[in-house]
């Protein structure tokens, strides 16, 4: 029988992609894969060689071992008290949170347990995110004495204020019942139904035009935090252009044809 291989051998990050999904899995459950300069570095590079992959329709991020993600790596943080390591450090997770963003596919976050401080922020950052009963989530920093405030950026913007200040101020973590009645999920399944939700949104987003998405994402994005008329002037122009587009014509006439349109992509 072969040694289990030490973990420093292992890849951080282990991609499966089939059927136009490319599944991204955390891989360092003993360190409930925490997101060490390492493991950001390894989900930039796979996220990098994706976004220009036009064969990947949509990407999963998921993860092994108990958890989903427990942040950062507090260990490794204490470990470099430089100040230029941890501007760097953080630098790279902003770029990292962007990337989820700016790429043309969507992006699910699969949650199938604890997903604290940054990783309760790398769910909130993903397109989508589909939770199993089993996961919680909390920005617990405040518990050791380091307030979740990049953490709290991409949270802010799928909750409440006064719910993420909540998330701030206690430590406490919430379900996943919670979590969806808060707007920080999608769904939430059984565990033995995750991988089956998560495909019921792969297979739709498979079944549309690769182009469109992307343009639409792209443009959701850019108004979202923008005024009410500077996010109509931003957009309204996208939304001319698209309908000159030969797939909006192809959509369109499918529809008043009653019939599958074939995207030409």
């Amino acid at each position: 029988m072969n040694a289990p291989l030490e973990t420093s051998l292992l890849p951080y990050i282990l991609r499966d992609t089939r059927d136009g999904v490319a599944t991204l899995s955390l891989n360092r459950g003993e360190r409930f894969n925490a997101l060490s300069q390492a493991m950001i570095a390894a989900l930039q590079g796979e996220l990098d060689r994706i976004a220009v992959d036009t064969s990947v329709r949509s990407v999963v991020i998921a993860a092994n071992g108990k958890g989903f993600c427990a942040g950062h790596d507090l260990k490794e943080l204490r470990a470099h008290p430089d100040l230029a390591w941890q501007r760097k450090l953080f630098a790279d997770c902003e770029a990292l949170m962007l990337t989820l963003t700016r790429m043309p596919q969507p992006v699910i976050a699969r949650v199938h347990g604890l997903a604290t401080a940054a990783g309760c922020q790398l769910v909130s950052m993903c397109d989508l995110a589909v939770a199993a009963d089993t996961a919680k989530f909390a920005l617990p920093g405040v518990n050791v004495g380091v307030f979740c405030t990049t953490p709290a950026v991409g949270v802010a913007r799928n909750i409440a204020r006064k719910r993420v200040m909540e998330l701030l101020l206690t430590g406490e973590p919430i379900d996943a019942a919670t979590a969806l009645g808060w707007g920080l999920v999608n769904r939430v399944v059984p565990l033995g139904e995750l991988d089956a939700a998560i495909g019921h949104f792969t297979r739709l987003i498979g079944a549309r035009s690769a182009r469109l998405i992307g343009q639409g994402k792209q443009a959701f994005y850019r108004q979202i935090d923008l005024g009410l008329e500077a996010a109509y002037g931003e957009v309204s122009g996208t939304m001319a252009c698209s309908l000159l587009d030969a797939h909006a014509h192809e959509g369109i006439d499918a529809f008043i044809e009653k019939r599958t349109p074939h995207w030409d992509e």
